[in-house]
């Protein structure tokens, strides 16, 4: 039986960083990381723009820096600690909008370094620039096609990363800081919404069933005091989250809105097998080609088991690896250029059954391998996006760290090749991740059809660019605000972006009315809200008329629409309001409102 060697014994040698001072590697990476979220916010990420979820986080952040109580006082389906942490975005030089867009590809950059340096084993300070090449490749790939904004999705990711990151080298090392540092952002995590409420679970058991802390530990009071101390660090933002909403008196809100809301569950990543297979006219069961895909790649990893257990055949071992890592490489090559859906999926089955091997390889599980996995998972508990896309590049980079561990060694290509290779396949997957976004960003039209600058309308959008008929319908609010002033202003439905960008205070307790976001008891306190600004005036409440596809397709913005006209609604509750509001009916663009001057 051949030992398995750790990944990091796989990875060609770094000699050429270690001359370099701690400070300067440092340095070197951080500017790399900084460079990379810069760059690919100038790039693509200020392309496109749909006034839906963009700045949705955004606007509850904006609420919380004016000394609103989450679920007291704004209504969510999930908890706030996203919009908490997006208080930073405001306080950051430069336009709103992109600050926050390098911001979250910032988060996922450290997410991707955090994760490949927890299954590697190896510290970021000793990678050579072939890894740290791989590595960067795979933070572009994990944001493939999705919009670089403020996201609790994006936030979990790298919570849950960079706590594991923190908490286990705080356990092998035995320093208390950067292990307390790692349970408090496991603790955080699992406030931006429920779907990583698994990560406190996940950190507590890390931290009670780590080697360090075996040997005799339950007999020690030492340990027994160390244990109580970290435990509650790890829930120290939970219960200060919980008190301060019960001491705001909306701790039954809370309950009815987190609670209530419709489950997700990750059905379609598990039943995977299920969904992706098509019938013929005949009758006959085919799959779509991600099933295919993953079929290979699971017959590549039994086969490795078996090689692995007889412990001989090293080339055929060797050729088992590399037919995996070509697996991997088409199934990210078919997520990007034919744009099927559940392309995530192959890459998630593949770094699940990659870790089997080796658990064989090692004849133990590889926890950090296992972290990726788990995340994976938590990342598909969602409504809109239940596939783990933002997870795509790391999964497949863990999937071939995962092969190559126990492979026979080979001889080392040397510095040069490995630093090249990396090299190339960074350049691919940026290409590949620009041609994405050019191709078609979120939710608008090709960017060589994106003309407008929003600055012009505003200077916390200055850089961001779309269609003329978004454009036209950023610039027809505009102009309502300045015709029609007043302290309460309400842009419904689809137009969370407004209030922070335009400096809007909204009087209803909801920036988004879509139905699964009206949980508990907000639909209640919108209506009666409604009621309210009747006996208090100075509001303005704007509907708009054209529907959210109507700009992502460049469609047409009418110049003027009459007072009556009918507007989108998604759940029959804007009409309501719109009933209820007796102020002065106003049109301005293609927008209708009602007004009550101050």
């Amino acid at each position: 039986m051949a030992v398995a060697s750790p990944v990091r014994a796989q990875l060609p040698p770094a000699p050429a960083v270690a001359v370099v001072p701690r400070r300067g590697r440092i340095l070197l990476h951080a500017a790399w990381i900084t460079a990379l979220a810069v760059v690919a916010e100038w790039r693509f990420g200020r392309f496109g723009f749909h006034p839906s979820d963009q700045g949705f986080i955004l606007a509850q952040s904006w609420r919380i820096l004016h000394g609103e109580i989450p679920h007291a006082d704004i209504v969510s389906a999930r908890p706030l600690a996203s919009a908490l942490l997006h208080t930073v975005d405001f306080f950051i030089p430069g336009p709103l909008f992109v600050v926050s867009g390098v911001l979250s590809m910032l988060e996922l950059t450290l997410a991707t370094v955090a994760l490949a340096a927890l299954v590697t084993r190896r510290p970021v300070l000793t990678w050579g620039p072939g890894f740290t090449a791989l590595v960067a490749a795979a933070a572009l790939l994990n944001l493939n096609g999705f919009p670089m904004m403020a996201w609790h999705t994006i936030d979990g990711i790298a919570l849950v990363a960079c706590g594991a990151w923190a908490l286990d080298t705080g356990l092998r090392s035995g320093r208390a800081w950067p292990r307390r540092l790692g349970l408090f952002l496991f603790g955080v995590a699992g406030f931006v919404k429920q779907g990583f409420l698994a990560a406190i679970v996940l950190a507590a058991v890390w931290l009670v069933l780590h080697p360090s802390g075996r040997a005799g530990a339950l007999r020690a009071w030492r340990w027994w005091r160390r244990t109580v101390v970290d435990l509650l660090v790890l829930g120290a933002f939970p219960l200060a989250y919980v008190a301060v909403v019960w001491l705001a008196d909306g701790y039954e809100s809370m309950y009815a809105q987190v609670a209530t809301g419709v489950p997700a569950y990750g059905e379609r990543l598990v039943a995977f097998w299920v969904d992706e297979f098509f019938f013929t006219p005949l009758g006959v069961p085919l799959p779509h080609t991600p099933v295919p895909l993953i079929l290979v790649f699971g017959g590549i990893a039994a086969l490795l088991v078996v090689v692995r257990l007889a412990g001989r055949w090293p080339l055929l071992d060797r050729a088992l690896v590399l037919a995996g890592t070509a697996t991997v490489t088409a199934a990210l090559a078919w997520g990007f250029y034919a744009r099927e859906p559940r392309w995530a999926d192959v890459l998630w089955w593949a770094a699940a059954a990659a870790l089997v091997v080796a658990t064989v390889s090692r004849r133990r599980v590889p926890p950090a391998a296992l972290l990726v996995v788990v995340l994976g998972y938590l990342i598909s508990l969602s409504w809109g996006v239940d596939t783990p896309a933002l997870l795509a590049g790391s999964l497949g980079l863990t999937a071939v760290l995962l092969l190559v561990e126990g492979m026979p060694p080979v001889p080392s290509p040397g510095r040069s090749i490995t630093a090249l290779t990396g090299v190339v396949v960074f350049a691919v997957a940026g290409f590949a991740v620009v041609q994405r976004h050019d191709r078609a960003p979120y939710l608008d039209l090709p960017a060589a059809r994106l003309t407008e600058d929003l600055g012009a309308v505003t200077p916390e959008m200055r850089g961001v660019r779309t269609n003329p008929a978004t454009y036209r319908y950023v610039s027809q609010l505009n102009s309502c605000l300045r015709r029609f002033p007043a302290s309460k202003v309400a842009v419904l439905p689809d137009n969370a972006f407004a209030y922070p960008v335009f400096g809007l205070r909204n009087p209803y307790p909801l920036e988004w009315p879509l139905p699964l976001e009206l949980v508990g008891d907000g639909p209640a306190r919108m209506i009666e809200r409604s009621h309210e600004l009747n006996r208090e005036g100075d509001y303005l409440v704007l509907f708009q008329t054209v529907r959210p596809e109507v700009l992502a397709n460049g469609g047409e913005v009418p110049r003027w629409t009459t007072p009556d006209a009918p507007i989108f609604d998604h759940a029959d509750l804007e009409n309501d309001i719109r009933a209820i509001l007796t102020g002065q009916p106003v049109t301005c663009g293609s927008f209708v409102g009602k007004w009550a001057p101050g």
